[in-house]
Protein backbone atom coordinates (compact mmCIF):
# COMPACT_ATOMS: atom_id res chain seq x y z
CA UNK A 1 0.00 0.00 0.00
CA UNK A 2 1.44 3.34 -1.06
CA UNK A 3 0.88 6.24 1.28
CA UNK A 4 0.55 9.90 0.29
CA UNK A 5 3.77 11.78 -0.43
CA UNK A 6 4.97 14.07 2.35
CA UNK A 7 7.23 17.10 2.32
CA UNK A 8 10.64 17.32 3.94
CA UNK A 9 9.08 19.66 6.52
CA UNK A 10 6.61 16.89 7.44
CA UNK A 11 9.47 14.43 7.91
CA UNK A 12 11.53 16.96 9.88
CA UNK A 13 8.80 17.09 12.53
CA UNK A 14 9.75 13.55 13.63
CA UNK A 15 12.22 13.35 16.51
CA UNK A 16 13.85 9.97 15.80
CA UNK A 17 16.27 8.83 18.50
CA UNK A 18 18.39 5.87 19.50
CA UNK A 19 17.05 4.36 22.74
CA UNK A 20 18.35 1.59 24.97
CA UNK A 21 15.81 -0.82 26.45
CA UNK A 22 16.17 -0.79 30.26
CA UNK A 23 13.39 -3.26 31.04
CA UNK A 24 10.66 -5.18 29.24
CA UNK A 25 7.58 -6.98 30.49
CA UNK A 26 4.34 -8.30 29.05
CA UNK A 27 1.37 -5.93 29.19
CA UNK A 28 -0.94 -7.21 31.95
CA UNK A 29 -4.12 -6.57 29.92
CA UNK A 30 -3.15 -7.42 26.33
CA UNK A 31 -1.74 -10.57 24.73
CA UNK A 32 0.06 -8.75 21.89
CA UNK A 33 1.57 -5.82 23.79
CA UNK A 34 4.87 -5.41 25.62
CA UNK A 35 5.82 -2.60 28.03
CA UNK A 36 9.33 -1.25 27.50
CA UNK A 37 11.21 1.17 29.72
CA UNK A 38 13.69 2.99 27.50
CA UNK A 39 16.59 5.40 27.98
CA UNK A 40 16.57 8.18 25.38
CA UNK A 41 19.57 10.01 26.79
CA UNK A 42 18.05 12.85 28.78
CA UNK A 43 15.14 10.86 30.19
CA UNK A 44 13.54 7.47 30.64
CA UNK A 45 10.18 6.70 29.08
CA UNK A 46 7.69 3.88 28.83
CA UNK A 47 6.46 2.73 25.44
CA UNK A 48 3.82 0.15 24.64
CA UNK A 49 4.66 -1.97 21.59
CA UNK A 50 2.81 -4.72 19.74
CA UNK A 51 5.79 -7.09 19.70
CA UNK A 52 4.91 -9.58 22.43
CA UNK A 53 4.31 -12.46 20.00
CA UNK A 54 7.71 -11.89 18.37
CA UNK A 55 10.10 -11.12 21.26
CA UNK A 56 10.66 -12.30 24.82
CA UNK A 57 11.51 -9.65 27.45
CA UNK A 58 15.04 -11.01 27.93
CA UNK A 59 15.71 -10.55 24.18
CA UNK A 60 15.03 -6.83 24.51
CA UNK A 61 16.83 -5.68 27.67
CA UNK A 62 20.05 -3.88 26.73
CA UNK A 63 19.13 -3.74 23.06
CA UNK A 64 19.24 -0.47 21.19
CA UNK A 65 16.21 0.50 19.11
CA UNK A 66 15.01 3.49 17.10
CA UNK A 67 12.03 5.40 18.48
CA UNK A 68 9.77 8.30 17.58
CA UNK A 69 10.57 10.39 20.63
CA UNK A 70 8.00 13.15 20.13
CA UNK A 71 4.87 11.09 19.48
CA UNK A 72 1.90 12.38 21.46
CA UNK A 73 1.42 10.32 24.62
CA UNK A 74 -1.39 7.77 24.60
CA UNK A 75 -2.91 5.27 27.03
CA UNK A 76 -3.10 1.77 25.57
CA UNK A 77 -5.13 -0.76 27.54
CA UNK A 78 -4.51 1.21 30.73
CA UNK A 79 -0.76 1.79 30.27
CA UNK A 80 0.87 5.07 29.22
CA UNK A 81 2.96 5.06 26.04
CA UNK A 82 5.39 7.95 25.55
CA UNK A 83 6.73 7.15 22.08
CA UNK A 84 6.83 4.47 19.42
CA UNK A 85 9.51 2.04 18.34
CA UNK A 86 10.26 1.51 14.67
CA UNK A 87 10.11 -1.97 13.17
CA UNK A 88 9.80 -3.68 9.81
CA UNK A 89 7.22 -6.37 9.12
CA UNK A 90 6.90 -8.80 6.25
CA UNK A 91 3.50 -9.96 7.46
CA UNK A 92 4.84 -12.93 9.39
CA UNK A 93 7.51 -11.44 11.62
CA UNK A 94 8.51 -8.13 13.14
CA UNK A 95 12.12 -6.94 13.06
CA UNK A 96 13.13 -4.03 15.28
CA UNK A 97 15.14 -1.24 13.66
CA UNK A 98 18.43 -0.60 15.42
CA UNK A 99 21.71 1.19 14.78
CA UNK A 100 24.37 -0.85 12.94
CA UNK A 101 26.82 0.01 15.73
CA UNK A 102 26.29 1.01 19.38
CA UNK A 103 25.34 4.67 19.83
CA UNK A 104 24.81 6.85 22.87
CA UNK A 105 21.17 6.77 24.00
CA UNK A 106 19.43 9.87 22.67
CA UNK A 107 21.53 10.06 19.49
CA UNK A 108 19.51 11.76 16.76
CA UNK A 109 18.53 9.70 13.70
CA UNK A 110 18.41 11.79 10.53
Amino acid sequence: MTKPEITYDDFAKLDLRVATVISARPHPNADKLMLLEIDVGDQRKQIVAGIRQHYQPDQLVGRQIIVVNNLQEAVLRGEESQGMLLAASDGQRIVLLQPAEPCAPGSVVK
